[in-house]
């Protein structure tokens, strides 16, 4: 007997699961956590709670239907040829002994790239924790008051129809891949889909209650920290993982992940003595996102001095929309609770412009046999225009469709379910949504002013203070 095919590559194999895995960290327990940490603390469960639920009705669908929307055949419903011939996958299971065990492949990328070595359902599970971070990424936005029940079915239906396209149109060898676009690991495909359609979601949602804006103050910083560190060395597997070998081009990628997230941390920190502010953890956490993002399309293709050009570009571009962008219509006339549109959207939108500019054709994602040439790409300090040009009508389309599919699908979900909380159970929070709060019991809060669930506190001196009933009810004893 053998372990198993000879097609498979026990490297290239556990290179592919281990950055699954790390990318899977980024979410479960990333950004959970950090999510948890900088909501203020009645809403620090609902968070956490939306995050987790995403990620699991994300990896039930992708199996059942969405891989193949992604990176399967072409559906030619409308069309046999042009952008709608090459638009979208036809959506099936990936569950069968074929869909799990079978050589892992991307039908239209068939000799445009090296056949893969390792099974189909590590591709599968790789490219669903991509497919899951981004509604959670997107979730940043209207933290503080989406309704629970009704973001369920909305990221099931998002993935379908939105993300799922964009997947397919730039990775799954749709019509802007053919025409030479490029995104590494998802400046657009994750991050500027992420961007625009959570800003469109807090748009429609409406915004958190003035109280919740007005002091935005995060409960518990360590959290912060800690999901930001997952996010940060996670994005190892985000970029190193997108060759699908582990070979040269990977190693590159991650180096150059850690260069411009570096730089554009420093810089970040940088602009902030400038301007006269303090360099607080929360800014400093956004410098980073901002690097990790602004080199997410560009990771593999550019060499490390792009890499740290990217950094520092990207950083001061997306701090000057933050805080000074940021004041002016329609921005400043959206609720967007975590600023997603600028670390995310701007960012991946700054680095699959950049990418144009600085991609290096010597940094080789894979090499040529005998004669032939390997694939890179050639950007405009390179002498090339043309990428450019296909790396700016894609993101127009991405924004275009992620802000129509976004405003549509809520307004469907909208029908059947309030897409937003009520105003009482915003202002009790976890209690109301969830049942319990992110700490012990006998603390105090604005939902539990006794800290204890079903005890009303009763002034001293009062005659059922005298009486010992404590409102009617004992607390539970200890």
């Amino acid at each position: 007997m053998l372990p198993y095919p000879t097609w498979l590559s026990p490297g290239d194999n556990a290179w592919q699961m281990t950055a699954a895995t790390l990318v899977g960290l980024m979410s479960v327990p990333g950004l959970v956590v950090l999510y948890g940490g900088v909501m203020q603390k009645r809403w620090s469960v609902n968070s956490m709670m939306l995050s987790f639920v995403a990620f699991a009705v994300i990896l039930v669908c992708w199996v059942l239907w969405g891989f193949k929307m992604g990176f399967g055949m072409p559906w030619h419903g409308l069309s046999e040829h042009g952008f709608f011939g090459t638009f979208v996958g036809k959506p099936g299971s990936v569950l069968g002994h074929a869909g799990e065990q079978a050589r892992a492949n991307i039908p239209l990328l068939d000799g445009a790239m090296p056949k893969l070595r390792f099974p189909q359902s590590s591709l599968v599970y790789f490219q669903f924790v991509f497919a899951a971070i981004t509604p959670i990424l997107m979730l940043g936005s209207v933290l503080g008051r989406v309704n629970f029940k009704a973001w369920i079915p909305f990221v099931a239906l998002w993935m379908t129809f939105v993300y799922c396209i964009d997947a397919f149109l730039i990775w799954g060898g749709g019509y802007f891949a053919h025409h030479g676009a490029i995104d590494y690991s998802g400046g657009y495909v994750i991050h500027l889909s992420a961007g625009v359609s959570g800003f469109v979601a807090a748009a429609v949602i409406g915004p958190r209650l003035a109280r919740d804006r007005e002091i935005d103050a995060p409960n518990n910083l360590a959290m912060v920290a800690l999901g930001a560190g997952l996010l940060w060395l996670g994005w190892n597997g985000f970029n190193g993982g997108d060759p699908y070998f582990a070979g040269a081009n990977a190693s590159a990628a991650i180096l150059n992940t850690n260069l411009s997230t570096a730089v554009a941390f420093l810089v970040w920190v940088g602009w902030d003595y400038v301007t006269h502010r303090k360099p607080s953890m929360i800014g400093s956490v956004n410098g980073m996102i901002v690097g990790l993002v602004v080199i997410t399309p560009a990771a593999g293709f550019v060499n490390g001095y792009g890499a740290m050009a990217m950094g520092a570009i990207g950083s001061t571009l997306v701090y000057v929309a933050y805080n000074y962008v940021s004041r002016l219509r329609p921005f400043r006339n959206v609720d967007d609770t975590l600023g997603v549109i600028y670390t995310h959207g701007f960012a991946g939108l700054v680095g699959g412009l950049l990418v144009a500019v600085f991609a290096d054709p010597k940094m080789l994602v894979y090499l040529g046999i005998g004669n032939g040439s390997g694939f890179s790409a050639t950007g405009l300090i390179s002498g090339n225009w043309i990428l450019l040009k296909w790396q700016a009508l894609t993101a127009l389309f991405v924004i275009c469709w992620s802000a129509l599919g976004t405003f549509v699908l809520l307004k469907i979900v909208g029908r059947f379910v309030s897409l937003r909380m009520s105003e009482e159970d915003m202002e009790a929070g976890d209690v109301a949504v969830h049942g319990h709060e992110v700490y012990p019991s006998d603390i105090p809060s604005l939902a539990l002013p006794t800290g204890i669930p079903g005890w009303v506190a009763v002034p001293l001196g009062s005659a059922a203070s005298k009486s010992g009933t404590g409102g009617g009810t004992e607390p539970p004893k200890a």
